[in-house]
This record gives C-alpha cells, sequence and structure tokens, in this order.
C-alpha cells in the first residue's frame, strides 16, 4: 500500500518537477542580466537625452538595480537625469506645448518625452527630492486639466505614460491622474484596439481592412504591441486593488497574454508582425522581450497561470539568452526604431538598441522573480 502510495505521489508532482528543471538557474539569470547591462552601459555614455530610445532603456535598468543592487546601475540612471535637468521636452512656454510627434523642446505633452518622468520618480522614491519630480508634476498637473483626451494616439505611448499616471497617483494621492489614466486609455481602445483578437494595431493608420500584411492579414506589430502588454503590467502593480478602473486594466491585461501566447513562433520568439510570420520573417527581441516581461510579470502576480504560460517564457527566455544575447554581452536582432514590419529590413544578431535592452532586462528581472 505504502509503495503504491509513493508512486502516486510521484506521478503527481513529476510534471512540475520537470518543469522546474528546465527553468534556469537564478545564477544564472543574474548573469545574463549582469553581462547584458555591463556591457551596454560600458558602451554607451549616460549623458544622452531624455527622447523614449534611451528613457526606455534606463526603465530595465531601474528594474535591473531593484535586483541586483548594483551601485553603478543606480548611478547611470542619476547621471541621465541629472544631465537632463530631470526634464523631457524642455520649453517652459505651455502655449506651445504640442503632442502629435515632434523631437523638439515645445513637444512638452508629447508621450515620447514624457517617459522618462518613470525613472525620475523611481529615483525620487530612492532618495526624495523636490527637484527630481518638480518637472513631471508640473507638466502631467497640467495636461491632466486639460480638456484634450486623445493624448495616446500610437500603442507606444501606452507604456510611456500609462505608469506615469499610476506612479504620480502614487506619490500625491490626487485621483484625476487614474480618472485620466482610464480616460485616455478608452480613446486609445477606440483607434488601436482589435477585439476580435485582442490586440493592438500600432496607430489609426494600421487599422484592418485599411491596411494589410504582406498576405493580406491583420498587421499588429509586435514591439507596439510588446509596449502595451508590458504597460498594463506596469499599471497593474501600482494601480490600487480597491481601484474601480481595475477591472477594466485586469480584462485587457490577461485577454492580450492570452492572444500574444497564442502568436509565439515554435523557436520562442515573436515575427514582427504577429500573425503574418512571412511578412517579415526570423527573430525579433524587442517585441519578444516585452512579451516575456508581461507575461512573466502575470505568472509572478497570480493572474497568469504557471501551467498555461510557463512554457511560453521558457521557449522565450531560451531565445532571448541562446540566440540574441552575444557572449560578450551585445543583445542582438532587436529591430531599429520605427513603427511597423517592414518586409525586408534586416534585422541580424549586429542589429541592437537602447530600448530593447531595457525590454531585455525588464525580462531579466522578472525571471529572476519567478526562479527566486
Amino acid at each position: 500500500m505504502k509503495s503504491k502510495l509513493k508512486l502516486f505521489l510521484l506521478l503527481l508532482f513529476l510534471p512540475s518537477f520537470l518543469v522546474a528543471q528546465k527553468l534556469p538557474k537564478k545564477k544564472e539569470v543574474l548573469r545574463v542580466l549582469n553581462l547584458s547591462n555591463n556591457y551596454w552601459q560600458e558602451k554607451n555614455p549616460a549623458e544622452k537625452w531624455a527622447f523614449w530610445d534611451i528613457a526606455a532603456y534606463h526603465t530595465g535598468n531601474m528594474e535591473a538595480y531593484k535586483i541586483t543592487k548594483n551601485k553603478n546601475f543606480l548611478d547611470y540612471s542619476i547621471r541621465w537625469a541629472e544631465h537632463n535637468e530631470w526634464k523631457g521636452a524642455k520649453s517652459n512656454n505651455k502655449s506651445e506645448w504640442k503632442y502629435s510627434y515632434g523631437e523638439k523642446d515645445d513637444y512638452v505633452l508629447f508621450g515620447d518625452w514624457q517617459i522618462c518622468f518613470q525613472t525620475y520618480i523611481d529615483l525620487y522614491n530612492l532618495a526624495p527630492a523636490d527637484h527630481k519630480i518638480a518637472r513631471a508634476k508640473e507638466v502631467m498637473s497640467y495636461q491632466v486639466s486639460t480638456a484634450q483626451n486623445d493624448y495616446w494616439w500610437w500603442a507606444d505611448g501606452l507604456y510611456m505614460v500609462m505608469p506615469v499616471m499610476t506612479k504620480l497617483y502614487k506619490l500625491t494621492g490626487e485621483e484625476i491622474y487614474l480618472d485620466k489614466l482610464n480616460t485616455y486609455f478608452e480613446y486609445a481602445n477606440s483607434i488601436m484596439f482589435d477585439a476580435e483578437e485582442n490586440l493592438y494595431y500600432r496607430d489609426a493608420k494600421y487599422v484592418y481592412p485599411k491596411h494589410k500584411s504582406a498576405n493580406g492579414m491583420k498587421d499588429f506589430w509586435a514591439r507596439g504591441d510588446g509596449w502595451v502588454l508590458a504597460g498594463l503590467a506596469k499599471v497593474l502593480q501600482d494601480l490600487p486593488k480597491d481601484s474601480k478602473y481595475r477591472s477594466t486594466f485586469e480584462e485587457k491585461y490577461v485577454k492580450m497574454a492570452k492572444a500574444v501566447k497564442n502568436a509565439q513562433q515554435p523557436e520562442g520568439y515573436w515575427t514582427r508582425s504577429m500573425l503574418d510570420k512571412d511578412h517579415a520573417p526570423g527573430p525579433e527581441t524587442s517585441g519578444t522581450s516585452f512579451f516575456t516581461y508581461g507575461i512573466l510579470w502575470g505568472i509572478n502576480n497570480g493572474y497568469l497561470s504557471k501551467k498555461e504560460y510557463l512554457t511560453a517564457v521558457q521557449k522565450s527566455w531560451n531565445y532571448l539568452t541562446k540566440v540574441a544575447l552575444q557572449q560578450n554581452g551585445h543583445l542582438g536582432y532587436v529591430q531599429p526604431i520605427g513603427e511597423r514590419a517592414i518586409p525586408g529590413q534586416i534585422v541580424d544578431q549586429n542589429s541592437t538598441a537602447p530600448f530593447g535592452v531595457g525590454a531585455f532586462l525588464l525580462a531579466a528581472s522578472e525571471m529572476y522573480r519567478l526562479v527566486k
């Protein structure tokens, strides 16, 4: 009888045991996290602008610091923030502030200039000093006081600014940040969200059937949807448990995570056009990293079933660390700056970018939390 019971228990727990064996070791996750981030910081000075491409890296660097407590990582983001005077776009003339698209200092209300506030607020929370968040509060309090609700008209913007709103709410306790978060999100959903696929078009230009992939399919850009899934995870991390808006964001997150999982390629990555693998074939790292982070966060925080989702992140982690990450720490296969999957565009092991490394650091930090 005892032998039968032992056999039963062995069979019961064997599947979870085998799954556990496939996960990376904590030491290995730390190794690749440090390898990639040290390589990036050694090759790139901290003193660069506060626009989205660099600022997105720092959102990953701050997570890497939380995991490692490596003071060099922290100092790198501090130097960047000081170089930019703890600001995004620097115009002080509110009458000229714009939010369509622009890289100049009058595009203060454009989300690509606001993502930097995420890191400034994180740095403030580590060592409070009013000057670190003065510009963030000035800009965002002005924005939420306006009547316009169409600030987030492109998918990337949901990652850039949604977490700023929840972070500012935690900082100030002002409910308007959550109210406007929900209002702006509703507008974004009205122009970009496909309720049938539970995925986001990059912006209104790419909505099907006005725009189609090379093979006549819906064209969902992986990095664009990666921004959204990661942004939803960050919002849920900070949104109060009793918020009246929580169910809205939870529903979008869970449904989107399932759609993302179903679009994964057998090799572990996501192609640039998620549902048309032949539109721009081959691996891509930035979208894959954001998806890996987004799904891992859901597993770690009880939103996604480990049984259903763990295999997906095991496969994507294997791609990220065995194919994308080179032995010297260079992270490859990152699609360059753009807004869509481009047929014929070369993306190879030499292709890298700050936002891709930032996304990888997010994924590595969340994988560390899982295996720890």
